[in-house]
C-alpha cells in the first residue's frame, strides 16, 4: 500500500508557502505604518497644550548647517538696538534654534581670554548648584553630539567611532586643535569646556521647589559686564534685577509668567545696549550706578531678561545735572551690546539664557551714519517710561562727552 503523504513533504506545497509568506511581507507588512524614531529626518509626534497631537521637524535637532562659512572673514553682528526713547520693555523676537551661537573673526582671540579666565579665575565665571547638576549635562550633551557638529561642521567634527581604539569618542574643535569629551567628568568639568570653546555666555535657571518662580543655579560667564555672577547663584528673577529701576512695576510679573510658561521647542531673542567707558570685557564692577532708592546686589544681562547689575557706583547721576563728572578719554569708550537668547531644555526643562557680547568702536557708528541716533538714544534715556535709567546705565557721567563727540 502507497505511503500517505504528508502536507509539508509535497515540493510544490512547500514552494506556495513560502511565495505566500514573500506576498504577504511585500503586499501587507510594507503596507504597514512605520515606528517613529527620534532622528533629524523626521517628524515628531508631540502632545500640544490641548492634549492633542501635532507634527513638527524636532526644533532640537533640525539644525541648518554653516558649511561655508570662513570665519577669519566673517564679521561680527552689527547690533543697533538703541531707539530714540527708552522703554524697559523684554522686546522679545522669535528664533530658530539653528542661529542659537553665532561665530565670526573673533573667535581665536576671544576663547583664548576665556581660557584665560576660566583657569585663572574660576571662582567668578564657572559655577554649578547640585540640582542643576543632569540640566548642565543635557546642554552639554545637545551640544557637543548634535548642535555644534551639526551648524559648524568645519569648526567642530565628531568622532563617536575613532579608528585608535585607546581615543575615546569626542567632538574635535578643527579652530583650536584640541577636543571635547562626549562625556565630561563632571557637570563643572562640562561648563569649563563649554566656557573654553564657545564664544557666548551661558546662564541655566530652574524653578524653586515651592514655587513656579525660577533661579539662576549654574553658569558659565566670562563676560559680564559690571556684574558678579557668582553673588547671583541661586537667587530668583526678582533679586537678580533688584538695582534694575522700574523692574519691580514693570517687568516682574510679566516676566515671571514668561519663564513658567515658555514652552519647549521655542527660542526667542533680544538686544541691549549701553556706553562703556572702559573696553574690558571681563568687567565684575563699574559699568553702572546705583540709582537713589534702588537698593541690593545686582545681575545678570541687560534690562529684559535677566538684568540687573552689581558693582554700581555711588553717588553717580552728576554730570550733566551738575556735579563733577568722571575723567576718562573717549577714545576708551565703546557701544557694548548683548545679544541674548533664552530656550528650554527639553528633558530637564531648564531655562538656558545666554548672551554674547560686542564692542563697537564709537567711530564706526557716527562713520557709519548712526551717530546722531546714538546720541537721540542718550537722551532718550531720560525721556522714556523709567528716566532713572540714565543713571543706571551712568548716562549721567558719559553721556555729555559722548553725544558731543558724535555730533561733531
Amino acid at each position: 500500500m502507497m505511503s500517505q503523504q504528508t502536507w509539508y513533504s509535497s515540493p510544490l506545497v512547500f514552494a506556495f508557502i513560502c511565495l505566500s509568506i514573500v506576498l504577504f511581507y511585500f503586499l501587507g507588512v510594507r503596507s504597514l505604518p512605520k515606528i517613529q524614531t527620534y532622528t533629524k529626518s523626521n517628524t515628531l509626534s508631540q502632545p500640544s497644550a490641548k492634549g492633542k497631537n501635532y507634527d513638527e521637524k524636532d526644533p532640537y535637532l533640525d539644525i541648518e548647517s554653516e558649511n561655508n562659512i570662513e570665519l577669519q572673514h566673517e564679521e561680527p553682528l552689527q547690533l543697533r538696538p538703541f531707539r530714540p526713547k527708552f522703554h524697559l520693555t523684554m522686546a522679545l523676537e522669535n528664533t530658530t534654534f539653528s542661529e542659537f551661537l553665532l561665530m565670526d573673526k573673533t573667535y581665536q582671540s576671544r576663547i583664548r581670554l576665556r581660557r584665560h579666565l576660566v583657569e585663572t579665575r574660576e571662582h567668578d565665571t564657572i559655577a554649578c548648584n547640585p540640582k542643576a547638576n543632569s540640566a548642565v549635562l543635557e546642554l552639554y550633551s545637545w551640544l557637543t553630539t548634535t548642535y555644534l557638529p551639526l551648524r559648524f561642521p568645519t569648526a567642530f567634527t565628531l568622532s563617536t567611532h575613532p579608528s585608535n581604539a585607546s581615543t575615546q569618542p569626542h567632538l574635535h574643535n578643527t579652530l583650536t586643535s584640541d577636543s571635547l569629551p562626549l562625556h565630561p567628568a563632571s557637570p563643572l568639568h562640562a561648563l569649563r569646556l563649554l566656557g573654553s570653546h564657545i564664544d557666548t555666555d551661558i546662564l541655566l535657571l530652574l524653578p524653586s521647589s515651592t514655587t513656579t518662580k525660577y533661579h539662576l543655579e549654574a553658569f558659565a560667564t566670562c563676560f559680564p559686564s559690571g556684574f558678579n555672577t557668582r553673588a547671583k547663584l541661586g537667587l530668583g528673577l526678582a533679586d537678580i534685577h533688584t538695582p534694575v529701576p522700574g523692574y519691580a512695576q514693570k517687568l516682574e510679573r510679566s516676566m515671571d509668567r514668561f519663564f513658567a510658561g515658555l514652552p519647549r521647542g521655542k527660542m526667542v531673542k533680544r538686544a541691549n545696549w549701553s556706553v562703556t567707558t572702559n573696553r574690558e570685557l571681563f568687567c565684575l564692577e563699574g559699568n553702572h550706578g546705583k540709582v537713589e532708592g534702588v537698593g541690593g546686589a545686582g545681575g545678570v544681562g541687560g534690562e529684559g531678561l535677566p538684568g540687573g547689575r552689581e558693582g554700581e557706583r555711588e553717588g553717580e547721576g552728576k554730570g550733566e545735572e551738575g556735579g563733577e563728572e568722571e575723567q576718562f578719554e573717549i577714545e576708551d569708550c565703546v557701544l557694548r551690546c548683548e545679544r541674548q537668547t533664552l530656550h528650554r531644555l527639553p528633558e530637564t526643562g531648564a531655562l538656558v539664557f545666554a548672551f554674547k557680547t560686542y564692542q563697537y568702536e564709537l567711530g564706526d557708528v557716527k562713520r557709519e551714519g548712526n551717530g546722531e541716533a546714538l546720541a537721540q538714544a542718550i537722551e532718550g534715556l531720560r525721556a522714556g517710561s523709567v528716566p532713572s535709567i540714565n543713571v543706571y546705565k551712568r548716562g549721567a557721567v558719559w553721556g555729555k562727552k559722548v553725544k558731543e563727540y558724535l555730533r561733531t
